[in-house]
């Protein structure tokens, strides 16, 4: 089996910044690709960040410049830094990841979200 948890959220002011992170633990090899997805209540979830096998990552013209998304492979871990927030960042953020196990299969998986809010 594959677990993915999130952490890294909380309450923070305007401008101020966040590092999420989205460990894999379990039956894992190796993260191939990875996504960082937020939802807003009423709103529907949107992709925020993905970083593919070669490590070419892509952003959310809403987040570009200010959230950096990075892996470390032997921790089998991906982060996101989150700079220069701000209300409209408020959301559960969850991490999405396809999964190399041990027996050389593919696995999609999700975390649980970890909650961002940004106010003052």
């Amino acid at each position: 089996q594959v677990q993915i948890v999130e952490s890294g959220g909380g309450l923070v002011e305007p401008g101020r910044s966040l590092t999420l992170s989205c460990v894999a633990s379990g039956d894992v090899f190796a993260i191939k690709e990875a996504d960082w997805f937020r939802q807003a209540p009423g709103k529907q979830r949107e992709l925020v960040a993905s970083i593919n096998v070669r490590s070419i990552i892509t952003y959310d013209d809403s987040v570009r410049g200010r959230f950096t998304m990075s892996r470390d492979s032997a921790k089998n871990t991906v982060y996101l830094e989150m700079n220069s927030l701000k209300p409209e960042d408020t959301a559960v953020y969850l991490c999405h990841a396809q999964i190399m196990t041990n027996q050389f299969r593919s696995v999609d998986s999700w975390g649980q979200g970890t909650q961002v809010t940004v106010s003052s």
